[in-house]
């Protein structure tokens, strides 16, 4: 059993055009479409789907200050729709003290690149307000 989305999809075996139907009917675009019917066996397609759970439950974390997905109210910065690349740069400033902090240089301290990788590509992915 393999979850896409809120979907549970049972692979018996690697069939590409049951794949291709099966990510179809989970609504992602054409060209990942293709790409996932490609490349991904359904070990690699089970193990996107934990990665992709890693990251939700690292990303909580940060909700008690940038908010549920990143939408943040008030003066915090929000973290939706936010570049990878610049939260994984600011992330990492955070953790050397070039960017100054009241308490993130010392969150930043507790997180491997890999979960940062994954917290930020999360943030990426949640659409901004």
């Amino acid at each position: 059993m393999v979850r896409i989305g809120i979907r549970a999809v049972r692979l018996r075996s690697f069939d590409p055009g049951c794949l291709r139907r099966r990510l179809a009917s989970a609504s992602i675009g054409a060209a990942g479409l293709a790409t996932a019917a490609m490349l991904l066996t359904p070990q690699a397609l089970a193990q996107t789907t934990a990665d992709a759970n890693v990251a939700r439950s690292l990303a909580a974390t940060c909700a008690n200050c940038h908010g549920t997905d990143g939408r943040a109210q008030g003066v915090m910065v929000p973290l939706a729709g936010y570049p990878s690349d610049r939260l994984i740069a600011t992330f990492n400033d955070f953790r050397s003290g070039k960017r100054p902090a009241t308490i993130m240089h010392q969150i930043s301290k507790g997180y491997t690149d890999a979960q940062v990788r994954l917290i930020a590509g999360y943030f990426a992915a949640q659409p901004a307000k």
